[in-house]
């Protein structure tokens, strides 16, 4: 039966493995304690930081597919608006994203994990993307095998073959209803267990498109329905972003005859479990500090650096001496306005702004 393959994979060969699994495992709930433990941070700050890790979060996962909006972008297209209409592609798909992981940090708790609800977050993350609404909320109806492609576009080959069309339907249930019967019983660690549900999701790839966000979605609302609440305060996409070619290739490296009882999964937990650790350590580090390096992207912390270096600046001199743009220089001065990390001095062409 596919329920025992899916619990024999977590029976790891290899003594080493077992091992460095164990070490990230008690790792992982030694900072998962503390942070549950002593979380020092207001509501306000709190708050913030959930708001800066949508965004980012929402960047990251889209940006892994494709997209090409970065956070600054992504921030402004939101900011004080209530859009009804999104008109590119990339818009679109940010959207979506942005509204349902925020949906999900505020209500997880209300929310049981099912096919149903798999089904719905998909329909829920692509439902502003024209070209997914005869799709949305269903699995696939025809091949989506992931291909390589060369510099033209052109198909040179197969990486991966997921499930056909016709058994997608059984092993979807058969996954849920494993993870469900195991997550109760509480007898495999709870970390294993969604790995191991988000390896077979991306193996059986069961929706036409837009599977790779589905399974982010889904490892943030497990992860939170298993008790890791420091989830929406440091992006695991972020993480996955930065980790792109070691998160594929741990994949494909588990991936391989996937569907044999003895194969070994060893290279994907061992990946996922270390960007849980950075994840719940980074959470653990902003509750002692607040530091705000924390919670910049790259451009936003290569201003706030700059303004450690001098008592006054203009946003010409940021301008110029970063080589940024006018516009982005702008995004950033108020982020760091709203944080309360600078003040602004001056109006019109003679405006300057200091460091708090």
């Amino acid at each position: 039966m596919k329920k025992d393959k899916l619990t024999n994979r977590l029976n790891f060969k290899k003594i080493e493995d077992v091992q460095k699994i164990q070490r990230l495992l008690t790792e992982i709930d030694e900072f998962k304690g503390r942070w549950i433990a002593g979380i020092k941070l207001s509501l306000q700050t709190l708050s913030k930081l959930k708001r800066s890790v949508i965004i980012t979060s929402t960047g990251a996962s889209t940006r892994i597919e494709g997209v090409e909006l970065s956070d600054e972008e992504i921030e402004k297209l939101f900011k004080g608006l209530k859009i009804k209409k999104f008109n590119t592609r990339d818009e679109q798909e940010v959207a979506g994203y942005k509204e349902l992981l925020e949906n999900i940090f505020n209500s997880y708790l209300k929310v049981k994990f099912s096919e149903s609800t798999i089904k719905h977050f998909h329909k829920e993350l692509l439902k502003y993307s024209e070209k997914d609404k005869s799709h949305l909320g269903k699995y696939k109806f025809g091949s989506n095998q992931v291909e390589a492609l060369d510099s033209n576009g052109k198909k040179i080959g197969i990486i991966f073959d997921p499930s056909p069309p016709h058994l997608t339907s059984k092993e979807m249930n058969e996954l849920v209803e494993w993870t469900q019967f195991t997550l109760q019983e509480d007898l495999i660690h709870p970390l294993l267990v969604i790995g191991n549900f988000i390896l077979e999701f991306l193996a059986i790839h069961p929706f036409q498109d837009g599977n790779g966000r589905t399974s982010r979605i889904l490892t943030n609302f497990l992860m939170l329905k298993s008790g890791y609440e420091h989830m929406p305060y440091v992006s695991h996409e972020k993480f996955i972003e930065d980790n792109k070619t070691n998160y594929y290739l741990a994949l494909r490296r588990s991936q391989g005859n996937w569907k044999k009882r003895s194969k070994n999964i060893a290279p994907w937990m061992i990946f996922f479990l270390n960007i849980i650790l950075e994840q719940v350590r980074m959470a653990v580090s902003i509750n002692n500090s607040e530091k705000i390096e924390i919670l910049l992207s790259e451009k936003q912390l290569k201003v706030w650096q700059y303004f450690q270096r001098y008592e006054y600046l203009s946003p010409k001199d940021i301008r110029d001496n970063l080589d940024m743009k006018e516009a982005t220089v702008l995004q950033i001065l108020n982020k760091l306005l709203s944080m309360k990390k600078i003040e602004r001095l001056g109006m019109g062409r003679g405006v300057r702004y200091r460091k708090v």
